[in-house]
């Protein structure tokens, strides 16, 4: 057979085993909040709802520290294992589509660390700017918070990240102060000497603990505080 009559054959294929059922991949979890989303609804009229966009260590934090979402509108959209593309297609049904006063955007490890494919900074700082661009368009005050210091990843040895990190923390910072949004720093209060996360703060070296997210609650809160003060 032809090259041609084999691509032919090949797409043929393809959209047969789709009529049959075959599952889509929902790559970027768009499922995953959902019915949630659906069941919230708009925020009061002088409610200020926040929401965290990140991977793992957002959504882990309402589960180790519930309490610092408890009482409050903050709404946790992390997701575990995703990569600044991943949250960049979910932003507007699980951000903008909720009409927060604020957004607070952690990521950018999953990519250093390879979970979709090889990520460029310039890639992954393209993607942190759609969204915060994405949310200021909407009238959403921009929290960009810094990465957490990692040493390196249990699921990804041959990558080290340090470096990384840091550039992309230069970045982020001079990225909100050129652009009015609001910089939180949780690396400078977590990193060690050896440019990782601090044994007390983490069991792993990349996920907080109780005493970790104990450190970034009141760097978040006083960040939102500053965000919602803006103009």
């Amino acid at each position: 057979m032809r090259s041609g009559g084999f691509a032919v054959a090949v797409l043929y294929w393809g959209i047969t085993m789709l009529g049959q059922g075959l599952p889509a991949q929902d790559w970027a979890n768009l499922a995953r909040y959902r019915e949630e989303n659906a069941a919230l609804g708009l925020p009061a009229e002088n409610e200020n709802r926040v929401v965290f966009m990140g991977n793992s260590i957002t959504e882990m934090w309402g589960q180790v520290q519930p309490e610092f979402f408890a009482g409050k509108s903050y709404l946790n959209r992390g997701i575990s294992g995703q990569t600044t593309p991943q949250m960049l297609i979910r932003f507007r049904p699980d951000v903008i589509a909720l009409q927060p006063k604020v957004v607070v955007i952690l990521a950018g490890t999953n990519d250093i660390a390879g979970n979709t494919g090889p990520a460029t900074l310039e890639m992954i700082e393209d993607n942190i700017a759609s969204m915060a661009e994405l949310a200021k368009a909407h009238g959403i005050r921009v929290v960009l918070a810094s990465v957490l210091p990692a040493a390196k990843y249990s699921w990804a040895p041959k990558i080290h990240p340090i470096d990384k990190i840091i550039s992309l923390n230069q970045w982020i910072r001079q990225y909100a102060e050129a652009n009015g949004f609001t910089y939180l720093d949780y690396f400078s209060p977590m990193v060690d000497d050896a440019g990782g996360l601090k044994a007390a703060y983490s069991e792993d070296g990349v996920h907080p603990n109780l005493a970790g997210y104990q450190v970034m609650a009141p760097l978040a809160d006083s960040a939102i505080e500053k965000a919602l003060q803006s103009e």
